[in-house]
Formats: structure tokens, sequence, C-alpha cells
């Protein structure tokens, strides 16, 4: 015991409380963890910081925006704060204003570049991580303002080649004002550009406005001076941006001022400015002539000094063997090449789950990323993340991201073993004591099986997946800690078959304890379903809990508790057809809804294509999603606006309906969709890695007959059971590297 300890802080700290007004933080404390199962880790340290830091700009934006309305904002407090909109959030009693309806933006990069801009979705550019922010206005002589922010016409679109661009397309009657931002390469440095490109049926002005403000809201600018030629900003320490062309006219502002947008028609013209606040505002203005394009393009350096050069074809080194979807689906072929774009920009040399709110790491959020990026042919990319794992681990053989996810060690001994599978690659050396040690950390992490009480022989009570609740003995982290094991044991094979087995009866162990856990729940709730830990009703914190089907496999596809949980969710947790998560999230959820998808397709039950199908539909123009969507607004309501491990389980799933391992063989083409066949093109996937090696998958069409189904392997071994299981046609089971199946349709049922 410390010298800490021996002091009655408790004591001080509540007399001081009371003295103040206050209420006695240590008896509400007290009270606050009477609602979750005694932990060793209440709440995460780094959670804790992360909401400190999201809270105090939300502090800092709930003493401007509000105050400062007559000012342009971004398009999330221009819809948020206004009472006429239906995103409009009452403040009222609200401590912190944040972003609670718009959280949409799209990253925008270059192949391992660490640096990722971000464009909101009406063009706000921020180039450089929660820095300033860069927005086009067009301006008419005549008074009239086109201001993107505050439009109601706009179209927004992604393009992913020949590289990563967003393009916004804003107009108002007489006016139209296009913006384009990505990232190319410039005397060899990844540099940031934004195209500004203005029309107008009368003479005005282009503005170019520097902002301090991003998609979370202030962002700081003390001083801002125009460059010698008239060409460029310095903004405090950051690289000067450049104009393609002298700006012919040029204003500044302070906090105390007001917005630089008040200012636009004032005849004097200042070439510095600053802003003790922070709120220093500035507009470039270039002139519009009455039915003609102006344009002025901005670049911005992005990458770190100490950084590697980049190569000048990084596009075409990502895509090279990556696995190809061509399908006769316009939006599924958009999203799935948005999706593996958003894959490589967030595996620059980690992989994250976002490009701003969530870049960071995460265990949990990088197994499945990683997975994403194995199984569409992105194998360097892969291993390259998970070299960085070992180092993350303690001495006693926790892989930490963070405390109190027990569900990481499950995670990265899985993700090591579908590494093996769809590689064919041998685990490197360097890996086996990490394996081991890791293994080891869940046999010792397990409570005592003679307990007696339901969590007997589970793991302890963690934060686990925040979306989950409170702390808790969670059936999520159960599977993972059985699915790590045999990863563990499996991997151990060949080198160590003593370890195997020592491995593999800790998760037979580990299974029954877990089984009988679980048994104990469909007694006490008289069904089947899986609850999110044994002390739960079930909730929708069960979406957890079907970890057990996807994506680790330890039960039949149509086992009753598997099965009994999606109809539990189904009805009570669904929402505009999406998974509803109300604990935290408060939103649709895309890869939660393709989780219950995933365990659908898997299962033979068709509905999995609806749930594809909203998903699809409440993508993003640009075609990502945010964590969490807002289900009246539509936009983004937790969480990062850019949601990579969304993305992931997009690609993910679409594999899955071309391909999935099954036991010891594939299914093939179990998940294309039937209104697919009826269009009289071919579609192809592949090369897809599985645990038998790739495979390319085509269905040729033929006229006025059914379509042909080929198929070509290049297996390590030999040929696996191939079941062809095309929705609308009889099941085909076959093998071999190659051949092609004239498929028969299937009979309709009585």
């Amino acid at each position: 015991m410390t010298w800490m300890n021996w002091l009655p802080w408790r004591f001080v700290i509540r007399h001081v409380a009371r003295r103040q007004g206050f209420l006695d933080p240590v008896a509400l404390l007290s009270r606050l963890h009477g609602f979750a199962q005694p932990s060793e880790v209440g709440v995460p340290i780094e959670l804790l910081r992360a909401g400190m830091v999201f809270h105090a700009r939300g502090l800092i934006n709930s003493r401007v925006i509000q105050h400062n309305l007559d000012w342009v904002w971004p398009y999330w407090v221009e819809r948020q704060f206004n009472p006429n909109d239906p995103s409009f959030v009452p403040r009222a009693f609200s401590i912190t204003h944040v972003n609670l309806t718009h959280r949409n933006w799209t990253a925008i990069g270059y192949p391992d570049v660490d640096e990722l801009p971000i464009v909101d979705p009406r063009g706000l550019l921020t180039p450089r991580l929660d820095g300033f922010s860069l927005d086009g206005w067009l301006m008419a002589r005549n008074g009239r303002y086109l201001l993107p922010s505050r439009a109601d016409d706009c179209r927004q679109y992604q393009e992913v080649a020949p590289e990563v661009s967003v393009t916004t397309e804003t107009r108002s009657p007489g006016m139209m004002l296009t913006s384009r931002a990505w990232v190319e390469l410039e005397t060899g440095s990844p540099t940031c550009k934004l195209r500004l490109t203005a029309r107008s049926d009368s003479d005005g002005w282009l503005v170019l406005a520097l902002r301090p403000q991003n998609p979370e809201g202030v962002s700081f600018i003390h001083e801002v001076q125009l460059l010698p030629g008239r060409d460029g900003w310095r903004v405090d320490d950051a690289p000067e941006l450049r104009f393609s062309r002298p700006a012919e006219r040029h204003h500044v502002s302070d906090y105390h001022h007001g917005d630089v947008h008040i200012h636009l028609e004032d005849r004097e013209d200042q070439t510095q400015g600053r802003c003790d606040v922070g709120l220093a505002t500035a507009a470039a203005l270039f002139p519009v002539q009455a039915g003609e394009p102006a344009e002025v393009t901005v670049s911005l350096p992005i990458a770190r000094e100490d950084a590697v050069p980049s190569v000048p074809d990084a596009w075409d080194r990502a895509y090279r063997d990556r696995c190809s979807l061509d399908c006769p689906e316009p939006h599924y072929q958009f999203l799935y090449d948005a999706a593996v774009t958003s894959l490589v920009l967030h595996s620059p040399d980690d992989v994250y789950p976002g490009p701003y709110t969530y870049k960071r790491f995460w265990f949990r959020d990088a197994a499945f990323i990683i997975h994403a990026l194995l199984c569409t042919g992105l194998t360097d990319r892969a291993q390259r993340a998970l070299e960085h794992f070992p180092e993350r681990q303690t001495p006693l053989g926790y892989f930490r991201s963070q405390e109190g996810e027990w569900d990481a060690n499950g995670e990265v001994l899985w993700i090591l073993r579908r590494y093996t599978e769809l590689t064919g690659r041998a685990l490197p050396p360097q890996w086996r004591k990490p394996l081991q040690r890791g293994a080891r950390w869940i046999v010792r992490k397990r409570l005592d099986d003679t307990i007696d009480a339901p969590h007997a022989g589970l793991l302890p009570p963690g934060f686990s997946a925040e979306h989950l609740g409170p702390n808790d003995y969670y059936f999520w982290d159960d599977f993972w800690g059985i699915g790590g094991l045999r990863a563990a044991a499996a991997l151990c094979a060949d080198g160590d078959p003593d370890q195997a087995l020592e491995f593999g009866q800790a998760a037979d162990a580990f299974s029954a304890a877990v089984d009988r856990s679980l048994a104990g729940c469909a007694e006490r709730l008289q069904r089947p379903a899986m609850p999110a830990s044994p002390y739960r009703r079930l909730d929708a914190g069960a979406i957890g809990s079907l970890a057990l089907g996807y994506p680790l496999q330890l039960g039949a596809a149509r086992d009753e508790r598997l099965l009994d949980s999606v109809e539990f969710l189904l009805e009570r947790c669904f929402v505009k057809g999406a998974f509803y998560q109300d604990m935290i999230h408060s939103g649709l959820n895309a890869y939660l809804t393709l989780h219950v998808a995933q365990v659908l397709l898997r299962a033979g039950d068709p509905r999995y294509l609806a749930l594809m199908d909203t998903v699809a539909a409440i993508a993003s123009p640009t075609g990502q999603w945010p964590e969490a969507i807002h289900p009246a607004t539509g936009g983004g309501c937790m969480g990062d606006g850019h949601h990579v491990w969304a993305a992931a389980e997009w690609v993910l799933m679409l594999r899955n309906c071309f391909v999935r391992e099954e036991g010891d063989g594939l299914v093939l083409g179990g998940g294309i969709p039937e209104r697919w066949l009826a269009q009289g093109q071919p579609i192809r996937f592949g090369p897809a890695p599985t645990s038998f090696g790739p495979v390319s998958l085509c269905i040729r069409p033929r006229a006025g007959d059914t379509p042909v189904f080929e198929w070509r392997g290049e297996w390590r071994d030999r040929s696996p059971q191939l079941e062809i299981q095309l929705p609308g046609f009889k099941p085909v089971t076959t093998e071999g590297d190659r051949g092609d199946v004239p498929l028969t349709l299937q009979e309709p049922s009585r």
C-alpha cells in the first residue's frame, strides 16, 4: 500500500464538495459502479481520455457557436442549430455542443501516407488531422451568395480512380460551385489539393475561405498571412498553402470583428491578421465573369517531414493483387470498390478504423479490418499491420490496446490463424512465443469452473465492445477466447503437438463452461436465444453473442441458439430495416446489421439480402458509413464519420456471398442476388483467397438458357469439396482445379 492510500482523500473530497454545494462525488461514483458487474477495470483510461478531448471541444463549441450564428459554420452546425430543420437539437442544459446529427465525412489520401484529409458533406476540406479547414463560396456583385453548408441543392460523389477524390456540386438560381479534393504527388511529396470552379449569371467573386473549424467544431487559427506574391497563405505553423493564381482581393478578420464572411464587401484589403482567441478567418477572392467559369486550386503538403518518400505508382501497386468484383449492379460495385479503397488508405502501417475520431488502434477493429485485407488479397498490408501486434503484448501475455477488453487475445490469435490459412504461409518464428503467451493468458484469465454461479468458467467482467453495455461477463469475450484457443491449437499442431493438445483441451473446457451458462440462460429466459451475458435479459447487447456463428463459426450454421438470437434481434432491435443499437451508439449500425446478414447467409435464409440492400441504401453518397446513423436525419450520430470497420464488413459480406469456407469445403455463389442473374451480364469475382488457395469465379449467361458457373482454383493441396449454391438453382457438388457447370433451375416449392 502506498502513502497515498493512508491519506483520507475520500473524506477530503466529500467535505470540499459539500462545502461548495456539490453532490458527494464519492457516493455518486459508488452508485454508478452498482449498475455494472464488479470489475478490475471500470472504464478504460484511454476511452476516458478520448471522451475528455471530445467534450473539451464540445465545451468550446458551446461558448462559440451559439453566440455567433451569423458566421458560416460547417454543414452539421447549420443543420443541427436550425430550429426549422429536422436535425435540430435543443441545447438547453447541454454542457457541450457536439455533432450528433451529421457525423459524415470521407477520407482522401495516398497509399502508405499516414495523414488523411477529410471532406464533409458540403465539401469542407480539413487537410490535416484536427486542423483548420478550407471552404469555397461564390459571391455575386448583386449581393447573392452561394454558401455550400447552407445550400439545399447539393450533389456529392467519390471517384476511386485514377486517384481518390471527392467532388461536391452546389447550386442556387443562377450560380454553381464545384469543389474537388484529392491527394497527389507533387515533387515527390503527397500534397492535398482543392480545386474550386465557379459559374455565375452575373459578375462576382470566387471565395477561398480559411476556416477555424472542422466537422467536429472549432479548430483554432491564431495567425494568417498572405504570401508576398498573393498566391498563398502562411497559417500558424502549418506548411504554406499555395494558390494556383494570385488573389485579387484579400480579407482577414478576428473573433471580435466577426466572421470574414461579414467583411467580404469591405473595400479595405488586408494581407495579415491575428486573433488571440484563436478564431482568425481569411478569404482570398478571385474574379468571376458572368457566364464564364472561374477556377482556382489550392495545394498543401501533408506528409510528415520524416515520412518515407512516396512512389508515383502507389495506387497500381496497392491494387495489383486485389480480389476484384464485376457485377451488373452499379451501386454494389461502387460500394465494393470504395470499401477496398478505404482499406488501402487506412492501412499505412498500422490499421485504423477511421481517419479522424477513430484514428487510433484497437485489436477488435484491427482483426476485422485485417481479415478484409486478407480476403481481398492485400496480404502485404495485412502482414505489415500484424507485425506490430507483439509490441503491444504485455509480459503476462495480454494483447493490450486498452484495458478491460478481454476479447483482444482471442481476436489476435484468430486473425493469426486466418493469416496462415488465407496466405498459405507458415507462422513466422518470432510469433511463436507471443502466440503461446497469448493463449496461456486466456487460460489463466478464465474464472474457476467450480464457482457456484452462472459465470463459472467464463472470462471476468470487462468493458469489452463498448456497444454491449456496462461491465459484464460478456459471451462475446468468451466466444473470442474459445476461438483464440482453437486457433492457437491449430497453429501449434505441426511444430508442438503437446502445446496444441493443451490449447485444444483448454478450448473444450472453456466451451463447456459457456454451454452450461447458456443452458442456464435458456432456462431463465424460456427460449434458446443468447443474451449478452448470463445476467442480462435479451436486449440489443445480444448482437455480440452472434460471434458464435460469425465470424468464428464455432457452432453449426443452424444452431438454434444462434438463429433464435437473430429472430429476437430482427423482431425487437431493427429500425427501418437495419440493426438499431440503443445502447451508447443510439443509431443504425451498418457493420452490425451485416453481422446478422452473415448469420442468415450461412444458414441459407434469404432474408440476408434485404439486410444487405438496407446497408447499401444507407451508405453516404461517397460510399461510406459512419459508425452509427441517425434514424431520422440519415446522417452519422456517433463515432467516426468514415468507419473502416463498416467498409471491411461490406467487403467480407460480398466475399462470403461468392465464396466462404464451411468445414472442409467451400460454398460458392451462395449469396449472389438472383436479380443479378437476370441482367444477362457476366458476373466475376476473384482471385479470392481461401484457406485452400485462391479461387476465381465467373457466372456466364447463355442466351435463352440457364447460366454456366465457372471456377478456377489454385489449390495448395488437393481440391476441396465445392458446393455451388446459387440462389434459384439446384445445388451442385463438385471438385477440381477448374471447371464449368451448367445450372439447372430450382423447381418452385409447392
